[in-house]
């Protein structure tokens, strides 16, 4: 099987210990994480060769990154080494009735001052049968945006097949053009979209009529209509996958998904969360689980959305941005053990 390229930003996290506030902190929990990379991490963990492509610094803090991702598995022979600086992101996380916040510090980043023509996509390519990407990488920076539209056509071009997730994220997109005008057009080159129960809103304003993210009221049939919008706007695309989580609180959630192949809309088992770890990292996890599902299971399309949303289930448990979880746990929760008892 050949590989599955991702591309984009991958950070440096900083996080107070525990549940403390940002006032509070007087250390920081460091880690590295960012969208692409939670995507390659996953897929490499379950076995799947996987490269993740981006820009790093040549300093300590680029080394640190690269040996992260190799100890994870994941290919970083393609990755390109220049610019000044990582980019940061600081994390508060949240508990009970206060929500987790995040604080990002990664203008005039290596990759963010990233341009066309830098990544050798021929090279890149040249054994992969996969890309991936996310909404976040075209919001960083218009250069990045550039690139990552490179990357996207070449693809697609050499026959690969091209997913992204929709990620929206308005404290990013302040390069002058909006998502709402950039990615259309993007989209528009892939086979496969996934975004969390108000992407599409937010990107495309494809709303889930009666839905009401706020009160954690999100049923599989209103988001079934969203798919069907989106399948129709854009006639490129097989298929839509949704995360549908419903936040009781920051500590107890609901997790579920639907997939959405243009003639039936596939609904996943709904986990009860509580007690969550790290939120962070989740949809990552599905669009990862979802991609090895479906690259494992070929048309049982139930068994592979099955497989994305316990994937995402799990990382609810598991510190950092990456999904630890093995194919095996997966695969337990799948059927039905979810009691957490002691495994001897």
């Amino acid at each position: 099987m050949k590989k599955v390229v991702t591309f984009g930003e991958i950070l440096l996290r900083l996080a107070p210990p525990g549940f403390l506030r940002f006032g509070q902190a007087r250390s920081f929990a460091a880690s590295f994480g960012g969208g692409e990379a939670n995507v390659a991490v996953s897929l490499a963990r379950f076995g799947m060769a996987a490269d993740f492509v981006t820009r790093l610094p040549k300093n300590d803090l680029g080394d640190a990154c690269l040996a992260e991702l190799a100890g994870h598995g994941v290919g970083t022979a393609k990755i390109i080494r220049g610019g000044s600086r990582i980019g940061i992101y600081f994390l508060e996380t949240g508990a009970d009735q206060r929500a987790s916040k995040v604080i990002y510090d990664r203008e005039g980043s290596s990759v963010a001052r990233i341009t066309k023509g830098m990544v050798d996509w021929d090279a890149v390519f040249a054994d992969a049968d996969w890309f991936h990407w996310t909404g976040i990488t075209p919001a960083v920076s218009e250069s990045l945006c550039d690139a990552c539209r490179e990357g996207i056509v070449n693809a697609k071009e050499k026959g690969l097949t091209v997913s992204c997730d929709l990620n929206y994220r308005a404290k990013l997109w302040q390069w002058g053009k909006k998502a709402q005008e950039v990615m259309p057009e993007l989209v528009r080159h892939c086979d496969i979209a996934v975004g969390n129960e108000e992407d599409a809103d937010r990107v495309f304003g494809i709303k889930a009529k009666g839905a009401d993210v706020a009160a954690g009221k999100v049923e599989a049939e209103k988001y079934g209509a969203v798919a069907e919008e989106l399948l129709g706007r854009f006639p490129n695309l097989r298929l839509i996958g949704i995360t549908l989580r419903g936040s009781l609180s920051a500590s107890h959630n609901t997790w579920s998904g639907v997939l959405h192949d243009g003639e039936k809309l596939y609904t996943a088992a709904q986990y009860d969360v509580t007690d969550i770890v790290d939120r962070v990292g989740t949809g990552d996890a599905f669009a990862g689980g979802l991609i090895y599902g479906l690259r494992t299971y070929g048309g049982e399309r139930q068994k592979a959305l099955d497989f994305a949303v316990a994937a995402a289930c799990l990382k609810h448990s598991i510190s950092g941005d990456f999904n630890l979880a093995t194919v095996e746990e997966v695969e337990r929760v799948m059927s039905g053990e979810t009691s957490g008892r002691v495994s001897r």
